[in-house]
């Protein structure tokens, strides 16, 4: 089974296959791990809907060019007022370093189906309404070549406010958790997720720490050759709950979609 990674309470999406859950639950966060050293990740972002003057927590999502962010498309498939808030790290104290930006578009992949996230395409652009500032806290996130794949096993890091254990306390600062790659051919075998997993999509995790619900759309950083690149666009765990052994958290894979987020942005 399987849950999506965002904020909004989603309803269980019925499935012949073992059932995804998207990470978008507001009061569910990275599982395990320990909180983030402030803008330590300085791409990542804090995705918020407004009601009535008030922002709320959908998602997370990656600064990949001044006014572009880069999001899973579960976390903006329904009609909203859009905020996009860098430099974040704890979402209940304005440090200083935060830039607020609204978004004026919205770009889903084509082929992304909300009724059937197995299929992948869990990925959309959002047009900021204004250029960010860069600076020590704001940076830009580094993509991977396309069609790139990780080694198994390969270092990474998931971060993001959502819930720290399932059904467990959230944390207003920023968390990391370390969630080495697993291989498609790891991912994929009857143990673990089966066909559920498509080598659109990456694994990593599968122990003790996870990304959990809150976490959906934020990246997968992964060290390669010394730098990190953003491999992974959180999207869904296991319904049994984050962190259940060989069930780890499935991303979108980034280098699968080099060329649509290419030709989408402008």
């Amino acid at each position: 089974m399987l849950r999506f990674l965002v904020l909004t309470s989603l309803a269980a999406i019925v499935l012949a296959e073992p059932q995804p859950r998207y990470l978008e639950d507001r009061l569910e966060r990275v599982v395990g791990g320990e909180v983030a050293s402030p803008n330590s990740w300085p791409w990542q972002i804090s995705l918020q809907y407004m009601v009535d003057g008030y922002a709320y927590l959908a998602c997370g999502g990656t600064l990949i060019a001044r006014d572009w962010v880069m999001t899973a498309a579960h976390c903006v498939d329904s009609t909203r007022e859009w905020r996009v808030v860098l430099g974040e790290h704890d979402l209940l104290i304005d440090s200083g370093t935060e830039q607020n930006k609204g978004v004026s578009q919205v770009y889903i992949h084509p082929k992304w189906n909300p009724n059937n996230v197995v299929s992948g395409y869990d990925i959309a652009l959002l047009k900021l309404s204004s250029e960010a500032t860069l600076n020590s806290y704001v940076q830009l996130g580094a993509l991977p070549p396309s069609g790139q794949i990780l080694p198994n096993n390969s270092y990474c890091y998931i971060t993001g406010w959502g819930r720290t254990s399932t059904g467990g306390p959230i944390s207003d600062e920023l968390k990391q958790a370390y969630l080495p790659s697993v291989d498609h051919q790891t991912c994929s075998s009857s143990s673990w997720w089966g066909s559920t997993v498509k080598t659109t999509m990456v694994c990593a995790g599968g122990g003790e720490d996870s990304g959990c619900n809150g976490d959906s759309g934020g990246p997968l950083n992964c060290q390669v050759n010394g730098k990190y690149y953003v491999h992974g666009i959180a999207s869904f765990v296991s319904s049994y709950g984050c962190n259940t052994i060989r069930k780890p958290t499935v991303f979108t894979r980034v280098s699968a979609y080099i060329d649509w987020i290419d030709s989408t942005m402008y």
